[in-house]
């Protein structure tokens, strides 16, 4: 292996690794802010319990976010200068944003809900989880608002003279339609990430018979948003499939593994290829399913690989525009498969818990166990097709991959350093998991003492995590 596919192999192994932590502490702020916020207004003890419980797993994994995410910086200059020196100024202004004011904003007031149970006032205090979990949502936005212009480059021009891109226009950068859709599909997953987690966790604990008062309300709540975060992932989902088929149409024809241009387009449930890609040699499908995701027409017309390749050539020159069949086909279908068996667990769940009920099927509570992976594989999955379709550009239409490695660095530079953080990385799952279960096993805080004082006025106590 060269130095350029070693640069890849390091690229998708941390950034994946990351992403596994950026939805989940997304996701979980916002349900560990609504759940102060029932404490707050209703004064029941169990919310606040299960706020501290579900706070404490919310706060390692916030960490483990950051940790893995600084390593993404140094990668860039290390394995990628030719991509760094032909993005800067694009990428500088949403990154600059995001680090000075989003994550300044969620660590910020993180810290202080850290340090402040019982030495803010309870409505201040709620505040500032409510302002750090926005901080995560805008944190979101900005990388993903960067990470889109890479799939559609807008507001900017090549200097033919200096071989880089320049911004013009920041406006049109921030507000670009793959933007807009991207952030609308990774929030509503996050939803799901962080309510599969508790769905995933409570359903361990009642198994357990541990702490039913807490972890059967967590588990209706998260059974909720599970559900309605699913409804929104298809959504947004199909609506950023139609963008993705205006702006990058070899990506979506080689996610149905489409060889040539038909209309209407038929959806493949499964198919088999040959082992280059090149062709399709066994595919069972439903009919006008794909036009309908590419053009919202059951008749719509989609553009075949064959197709695409020859215009390619004519657009860009010789060479094969093609990414990876196999893999963009697969991650596609199994993006979409865990996404939708979470949909029905959470719909199997809330018709269990109905009327006040607890679940009495056999196959539930441990379904719901296995299930808490099922949004992990998705967006890892996901994020996979998202990067590897894109193939062979890292800016479409602009910048090749094979032109973005940096030209100096050996591949066994690049092996040294992908054996390090691949070890790195192995002890850091390690530590996660040993404090996830421990905390986990520990369970709730006990309950407050009846009586308790409920002044919204912050009292002298020591800080309970």
């Amino acid at each position: 292996m060269n130095a350029l596919d070693l640069a890849r192999w390091q690229f998708g192994i941390t950034t994946v690794y990351h992403f596994l932590f950026v939805p989940l502490t997304i996701g979980l702020s916002f349900l560990v802010a609504g759940m102060q916020t029932a404490w707050v207004r209703t004064g029941d003890d169990r919310w606040r319990r299960m706020t501290k419980f579900w706070g404490k797993l919310f706060l390692i994994n916030f960490a483990m976010g950051v940790a893995t995410g600084i390593v993404q910086e140094f990668q860039f200059g290390m394995n990628w200068s030719d991509y760094s020196s032909f993005v800067g100024d694009i990428f500088g202004a949403p990154l600059a944003i995001e680090g000075l004011l989003a994550f300044f904003l969620e660590s910020t007031f993180l810290g202080l809900w850290i340090f402040g149970w019982d030495r803010l006032p309870k409505k201040l205090h709620l505040a500032t989880i409510w302002l750090a979990s926005i901080g995560t949502v805008l944190s979101a936005y900005f990388i993903l608002a960067a990470n889109s212009w890479m799939q559609h480059p807008v507001g900017s021009e090549v200097n033919p003279a200096t071989g880089r891109a320049e911004l013009k226009d920041f406006g049109a950068v921030l507000t670009n339609s793959t933007a807009l859709g991207a952030f609308a599909h990774t929030i509503t997953a996050c939803f799901l990430t962080g309510g599969m987690f508790v769905v995933g966790i409570s359903a361990w604990q009642l198994r357990k018979k541990r702490d039913a008062d807490v972890f059967r309300p967590s588990m209706k709540l998260a059974l909720v948003t599970v559900l309605v975060a699913s409804l929104g992932v298809i959504v947004t989902g199909d609506l950023q499939a139609r963008l993705m088929t205006q702006q990058q149409p070899m990506k979506m024809a080689a996610a149905e593994a489409l060889y040539d241009t038909v209309s209407p387009a038929s959806f493949s449930l499964f198919t088999i290829g040959s082992l280059d890609g090149s062709q399709e040699k066994f595919s069972i499908r439903v009919p006008g399913v794909l036009s309908f995701m590419a053009t919202g027409r059951f008749d719509g017309q989609v553009e075949g690989i064959n197709n695409l390749q020859a215009a390619e050539q004519q657009k860009y020159g010789p060479g094969d525009y093609r990414p990876d069949i196999p893999v963009t086909y697969w991650t596609f279908r199994l993006m979409i498969g865990f996404g939708f068996l979470c949909l029905l667990l959470s719909a199997a769940g809330l018709w269990l818990f109905r009327r006040g009920r607890s679940p009495r099927a056999r196959w539930f509570l441990p379904a719901a166990t296995v299930a808490l992976s099922f949004p992990f594989l998705a967006n890892s999955v996901g994020w996979i097709f998202t990067e590897m379709g894109r193939q062979p550009w890292s800016v479409f239409g602009v910048l090749t991959t094979a032109d973005s490695v940096s030209p100096t660095v050996s591949a066994g530079n690049v092996l040294t350093s992908l054996i390090v953080f691949t070890v790195l990385y192995g002890v850091l799952a390690v530590v996660d998991g040993v404090l996830m279960v421990r905390y986990a096993k520990a369970g709730p805080p006990p309950p407050e003492a009846p009586d308790a004082p409920e002044s919204d006025e912050p009292r002298p106590a020591a800080f309970a995590y």
